[in-house]
């Protein structure tokens, strides 16, 4: 049959047919939602005919509108996983410690929920937090065949991004994680906090441009976050080496009584320490403890309530953030 013919019930014949486009509304989980749709017409009768193909892309339209109300992936991305990191579905259902056909599934179109369409969100963007898994999670697959291959891929992919991460904050957790020998997730978001607000106490500028946000559980820098999610509660791995002359003398001091006196407490406890600053608790204002937020703690506020703590404390030089840590940690007990 002519791909460009299709059968018009009204004229009982295989006609040509013409595409108009038009805003369509359609249902999906129960609620409804506009997207941009296309109808086919009999170019003899001009009645409404059925195109598989039109029909279908109908379809798919409404379903991409959902996807982006709701924040869930798209269905391309989701088809480029495997081929951007040279892995097979399965196995990337078996690192997720998924069911084995989960991701099998959506990539034949069936949604995600919002909280495995962030985590194939995060591995789609973040070849690093996509690295990590692997690592973590190698023990899952049943071969080290899939693991080898895609982390040769990944290594090789992040050669070509690596300028985009050489920012000042990732060499921040470069030395970090280089020093610590057991720092979590949750503690290395503290730590850069710490490193940013003494910082500017101590040289009147910031160490890196980067801002955190007031989540519930203390002051969050999200990039960073979306890296090191898949470590949940457990420490980061350590980093061998790492070049510290990347760093000026005054630099190094902070970092170097950050690790010392604030990466010594776990990081439950300085999580406790930020709920009881004032950038924390102004940005959240009348939240709850418990609700979710985004907004973004300002530098002045953090320069502000720094600087203040330097002065209440006496700080002369960054081994003085010892008395305050000191003193928070007494009101804890």
């Amino acid at each position: 049959m002519n791909e460009n013919r299709i059968f018009c019930a009204e004229c009982k014949n295989d006609v040509e047919y013409t595409v108009t486009t038009q805003k369509m509304s359609g249902a999906l989980k129960g609620e409804s939602y506009d997207y941009e749709g296309q109808i086919a017409h009999c170019s003899e009768c001009s009645e409404k005919i059925y195109v598989a193909h039109i029909e279908d892309a109908n379809l798919k339209a409404l379903y991409d509108t959902y996807r982006i109300n709701n924040g869930i992936i798209s269905l391309e991305n989701i088809l480029e996983i495997p081929n951007k990191y040279n892995i097979g579905k399965r196995p990337i259902s078996l690192l997720l410690g998924w069911g084995e056909l989960t991701f099998t599934r959506y990539c034949e179109g069936d949604m995600p929920s919002k909280q495995y369409s962030d985590i194939l969100q995060q591995i789609y963007d973040n070849p690093y937090f996509y690295l990590e898994l692997l690592e973590k999670n190698k023990e899952n697959l049943n071969s080290l065949k899939p693991y080898e291959k895609s982390k040769r891929t990944t290594e090789n992919l992040l050669i070509g991004v690596v300028v985009e991460y050489d920012t000042k904050i990732n060499l921040v957790i470069g030395y970090v994680l280089n020093q610590c020998e057991d720092i979590t997730p949750l503690a290395l978001q503290k730590a850069l906090y710490y490193i940013q607000g003494f910082y500017y106490a101590f040289s009147n500028s910031f160490f890196f441009e980067d801002d955190c946000e007031a989540w519930v559980h203390g002051p969050v820098y999200r990039d960073i976050y979306n890296r090191y999610a898949c470590y949940r509660f457990d420490p980061i791995e350590k980093h061998e080496h790492f070049d510290d002359s990347l760093f000026s003398s005054t630099e190094k001091s902070i970092l170097d009584s950050i690790i010392k006196n604030v990466c010594c407490y776990s990081g439950k406890v300085l999580e406790l320490f930020t709920h009881s600053e004032t950038p924390w608790l102004k940005t959240r204002g009348n939240l709850t403890i418990d609700v979710q937020s985004n907004r973004i703690i300002s530098k002045d506020l953090i320069a502000e309530y720094f600087n203040a703590v330097k002065v209440k404390y006496v700080m002369l030089t960054p081994n003085d953030i010892s008395t305050y840590t000191k003193a928070l940690f007494g009101q804890l007990l």
